[in-house]
């Protein structure tokens, strides 16, 4: 019989540059393939995924990305072929690694898709410089590089400005454009120890060119076809993950447009791609924007190509939800022998793959970036992708779908009216579009704006219509002309309403007496050519009304938004399963969500989709939409994470209703002083504390309950903006810095407790709960959650201890009246520390139990628990919501019987792309993503963990220790554990003293400011592997530590800001190998 099985390769965890979208990419190659009759066998490291369930393949595998445990997996599997393109930059790293050790070979494996010779021509720089030439494809004068020396002589001979693009990297990581040498020396430095290779392209740069991309497909005979051509609103320069983008393209001429088609096209057919493929191309710009440069190319071919992705990519997903065409499913079929005119469209379930789409609307795509978080980070932008995620609108013309997209990005700037925090400055921000419009509002115009930012006319001529337009709007009377005009541009009720000065909900309830009411559109692949049967929509002011009402019983799940650091791909995974259950529970299921990276706006995973913002207009108009006979269809708020919480406070207030916890209860449990009354009569502890709005007050607050205090906003989301603070005029500087960024908010003041962090997801019936097992963070409480690394089952907790945990989560579950999900973060306060040593561990002592917050909703937990435990939360959940009790779930109530295995949550983070960010850890979440490592012990579950999440020590990491003072007594486990395991250790001045006191061999450093060798000198000559730096009380970043860590970072040498995460690493692994199996066969 023929072997059938394939391994299909993840892109492990959610990092800047490779987001949601492999999830996306993923899951529909595994469905694909099995669809197909094919046996899948699935790896990725990443629990946070719809990719990983197991469901999804035959076989799941949520294991360390590496070539020896690719090679264990594949000796059990047995697969004939592996299929590495829908993974991102690390599926196919993996292969390539796979292909170069031979281990492909030995187990006659198969490369599946585009060929590996086809993959190295596109990915290395030289090689594809090369080929471009040989096919007389017109490429950037350049030259590749592997040291700094040979940087400056292509540079001398190229002419600066150069651009840097490091071989093998993802988001443009280790790039940048140098203007000058010293520039120049640090970007090639930093690109070359970065790339996997050790290569980086110097190359002429292009600023100011127009960038255009064009999604393409080919299959194993040859057929090719566009899927959908993209261009970028900003010009060369931005990295494209960072730049708008609308399709299709809006500025080319056709000349133009066939020329770029017939290059991509002509590019993939002699690189033999096999499956999607994404070519970015330059563009020579207009008149006006040469003229600003003092430039006119001349010397120049029309278009230059940029580069080719030979994988499917952030911008295919992107395509595949503007077009409707299933890329990544389309792709694994091309894999595995099948041609375009053999493989239905899925969509229109008639024509053939062959078809390429067509669109009558207009897509805008923004990208979504962290700097709410990270005020201090370096905001601009260029060749080094820095946004986390990206949101899309779709509409009739281009100014109302980027209006829409605006509304879409949940960053306090729903509406071109708010100022832009980076003023008067010319280099591209994150917030140039309320720039532009700020400067013509103040009497620039759409010429001056195109010589100043190199954005095409016909662009900022759009955004000049929308301030006009603001005009009208502000002096005319309202009437069915003039809301009908603001509505074809784009305009929400909320942004007329501030025009006017008046409420959103009269503008509301204005619009619709005069009979001006959106109507939704389907996104159908062929421009309604052919009927198609999708059931995917977004919103216009036109008559026709296409999406009618679902029949028979349905509910509404609010998606989650785009993707930023706080919220994740963990509540994608939560919608997806909401819409699923529904469905199985024989209830039709209707999404709304604007993110095109994600399982969730796929066509295929929810009964209906809607393409829109996740604000009380869209979803207030989706639900009268939806609602007969003045039935109003219920909504599920608990899927979605904070976007949909906050949602429910409007669905609440203009009764709309909503099932499961009410928006009464949801408030409850956000609202401080409503929360404190709840604990009381729980008869559950808190820490001491208060709520104020006033500086003074938190003074006196303070005083009272004692420093350190932890100090917070109230409705946060990832911890925003909460610190712990130490002394007084800390307090001081945060309250002015919090006014900045939640003005008016009610800020809670309470005593930090220094004890264990535990974590428990449960879902409540109202009476019972159901928790499937208890977490506890490695790292003490005052490091957000969602940062610490998390451990199943409990370590290091009695029986008496669990007893406690379970009856205080149903206290407060049932006096909250939770019907269905909740998330509760308590803290375990007691003399000794946690310990992971067995050896270690004293005899249960007694202890004081605290909640610190209950979260009425879903958490970024509950895929990980879900998954390890067995326990089908979200479907569970749903089951409660619709009126089932726990008891008669097949489950028992309250705490489920431990499962004999570990399994350790571990977080990643983006830090080397986001320049002037400081990478200590505390109660603001920073993580972009999580890894898992599972095992029959901690220890070993530990190691995999770290190994995926790229923090992998062992005996032979020399270690730099840099340690505040009061963290010192804490301390003295991790250095003698050094000390016995043999690590070399270098030390700053007071640490170096400390350690030599203890009689142990140290090293010691200068400061950065005094003689070589300095710490920083270390660290960029290799001599360190790993650095402990624990942050002092007062943290500017003029310190040693910020540059010891930012350096650290910058070169990815794991760098750790808590002592518990770094004697985790270094914890005695088992003399037993580490074993590898799928998540069911540890549990079984």
């Amino acid at each position: 019989m023929k072997n059938k099985t394939v391994l299909v390769v993840g892109s492990g965890p959610i990092i800047i540059g490779q987001a949601a979208e492999f999830d996306y990419a993923g899951a529909q190659a595994c469905k694909s393939l099995r669809e197909d009759g094919y046996r899948v066998v699935l790896i990725n490291s990443n629990p946070a995924t719809i990719m990983t369930d197991k469901e999804m393949a035959d076989r799941v595998y949520i294991e360390p990305i590496t070539t020896e445990i690719v090679e264990q997996i594949i000796i059990k599997e047995n697969p004939f072929g592996i299929l590495g393109t829908l993974g991102g930059q690390t599926g196919l790293n993996l292969t390539s690694e796979l292909h170069k050790e031979g281990i492909l070979e030995k187990y006659n494996v198969e490369i599946l898709g585009t060929k590996i010779d086809s993959i190295e021509t596109a990915e290395d720089r030289d090689k594809f410089r090369e080929f471009l030439m040989k096919i007389n494809q017109p490429t950037p004068p350049s030259i590749a590089v592997n040291d700094v020396e040979s940087a400056k002589s292509a540079a001398d001979k190229i002419g600066y400005p150069v651009v840097i693009r490091p071989a093998y990297t993802l988001g443009g990581t280790g790039g940048g454009i140098a203007q000058n040498k010293k520039e120049l020396v640090e970007i090639s430095s930093q690109g070359i120890s970065l790339s996997r290779v050790g290569q980086v392209l110097v190359e002429k740069s292009l600023v100011g060119w127009k960038e255009v991309e064009y999604e393409v497909m080919r299959d194993n005979i040859g057929n090719v076809i566009t899927i959908c051509n993209m261009e970028n609103i900003d010009p060369m320069g931005v990295h494209t993950g960072d730049s708008i983008v609308v399709a299709p393209s809006q500025t080319l001429n056709d000349k133009e447009y066939q020329m770029l088609r017939t290059a991509s096209l002509n590019i993939i057919s002699n690189l033999d791609i096999r499956g999607g493929c994404n070519v970015q191309l330059a563009l020579k710009p207009s008149k006006i924007v040469m003229d600003s440069i003092g430039n006119s190319f001349e010397e120049d071919p029309e278009y230059y190509v940029i580069e080719v992705n030979p994988r499917v990519s952030r911008s295919s997903a992107l395509a595949s939800k503007a077009t409707g065409y299933p890329i990544a499913r389309i792709a694994s079929k091309i894999a595995l022998g099948k041609n375009l005119d053999e493989i239905t469209n899925p969509v229109t379930g008639k024509t053939f793959s062959v078809f390429e789409p067509s669109l009558d609307y207009c897509v805008v795509k923004i990208p979504r970036w962290p700097f709410d978080k990270f005020p201090d980070a370096d905001r601009t932008l260029g060749t080094q992708m820095k946004a986390t995620g990206e949101v899309m609108g779709i509409e009739r013309t281009f100014e109302s779908a980027l209006l829409k997209s605006i509304r879409s990005l949940e960053n306090n700037k729903p509406d071109l009216l708010v100022d832009p925090d980076n003023e008067n400055v010319n280099n591209p921000m994150d917030d140039r579009l309320w720039d532009i419009a700020k400067r013509i509002r103040n009497g620039s115009d759409a010429i001056s704006e195109t010589k100043r930012t190199f954005i095409d006319f016909w662009f900022t001529n759009a955004i000049e219509k929308i301030i006009k337009m603001e005009k009208i709007i502000k002096d005319s009377d309202l009437s069915e002309e003039l809301f009908s005009k603001a509505k074809d541009f784009g305009f929400s009720d909320k942004y007329i309403a501030k025009l006017r000065d008046t409420d959103e909900i009269k503008i509301r309830e204005s619009r619709k007496s005069f009979g001006v009411i959106p109507t939704y559109k389907m996104v159908d692949t062929c421009a309604a050519e052919f009927e198609a049967i999708t059931t995917y929509f977004y919103s216009t002011y036109e008559t026709e009304n296409e999406a009618h009402p679902l029949d028979g019983n349905k509910a509404i799940v609010l998606g989650s938004g785009p993707i930023r650091i706080g919220q994740g791909i963990e509540f994608d995974y939560c919608s997806v399963h909401a819409s699923k259950s529904l469905q199985s529970n024989g209830i039709k299921s209707i999404l709304i969500n604007s993110n095109p990276e994600t399982v969730s706006t796929d066509f295929d995973t929810s009964s209906r989709l809607y393409f829109e913002p996740l604000d009380s207009e869209s979803v207030m108009d989706i639900i009268e939409n939806e609602s007969t006979k003045g039935e109003l269809v219920d909504s599920l708020v608990q899927f979605g994470g904070q976007t949909a919480i906050n949602m429910s406070q409007d669905l609440g207030k203009h009764k709309f209703p909503i099932r499961g916890s009410s928006a009464e209860v949801i408030n409850l449990a956000s609202e401080r002083g409503s929360f404190e009354e709840i604990c009381r009569k729980s008869g559950v502890l808190q820490p001491e504390g208060s709520a104020t709005v006033e500086l003074s007050e938190a003074i006196k607050i303070a005083t009272k309950v004692g420093y350190p205090v932890m100090v917070r906003p109230s409705y946060v989301l990832g911890g925003r903006a909460m610190e712990i603070v130490y002394k007084e005029k800390d307090l001081i500087r945060y309250f002015k810095r919090a006014q900045n960024f939640v003005p008016g908010q009610t800020i809670l003041v309470d005593h930090y407790i220094d004890g264990i962090e535990i974590e428990v997801d449960a879902i409540c019936d109202e009476e019972n709960i159901l928790i499937p097992g208890i977490m506890q963070h490695v790292e003490r409480a005052g490091i957000h959650s969602g940062d610490s690394t998390a451990v199943y089952p409990a370590y290091d907790l009695s029986e008496k201890e669990k007893k406690n945990l379970v009856e205080a989560t149903r206290k407060l579950g049932k006096t909250l009246g939770i019907k269905g999900l909740m998330n509760i973060q308590f803290i375990v306060k007691r003399s000794k520390k946690s310990f992971f040593d067995s050896s270690n561990k004293n005899e249960s002592e007694e202890s004081i139990l605290y909640v610190i917050e209950v979260n009425p909703r879903s958490s970024r937990t509950i895929p990980f628990i879900s998954k390890v435990t067995g326990v089908p939360m979200i479907d569970l959940a749903i089951k409660v919501i619709y009126g089932d009790k726990l008891d008669k779930l097949g489950f028992s109530t309250g705490l489920v019987k431990e499962k004999k295995l570990f399994a350790v949550k571990s977080p990643v983070f983006s830090m080397s792309k986001l320049s002037g960010v400081d990478t200590y850890l505390g109660p603001e979440m920073k993580s972009t993503g999580e890894v898992m490592g599972i095992d029959n012990n901690l220890p070993n579950a530990m190691k995999k963990a770290m190994i995926a999440s790229g923090l992998e020590v062992d005996s032979k990491t020399s270690f730099l220790l840099s340690i505040a003072d009061r963290d010192k007594k804490d301390s003295v486990d991790f250095i003698k554990k050094l000390n016995k395991n043999g690590n070399k250790i270098f030390a700053t001045d007071g640490t170096y003293n400390f350690i030599k006191s203890m009689g142990f061999k140290v090293q010691k450093v200068n400061k950065i400011l005094s003689q070589s060798p300095t710490v920083i000198d270390l660290i960029n000559e290799g001599e360190v592997g790993a650095v402990l730096n624990t942050v002092t009380g007062d943290r500017s970043s003029i310190q040693d530590g910020f540059h010891i860590r930012r350096k650290a970072t910058e070169l990815s040498i794991p760098c750790y800001t808590s002592i518990d995460t770094a004697y985790a690493t270094i914890m005695d692994a088992h003399n037993e190998t580490m074993n590898v199996m799928t998540v069911e066969d540890y549990s079984s």
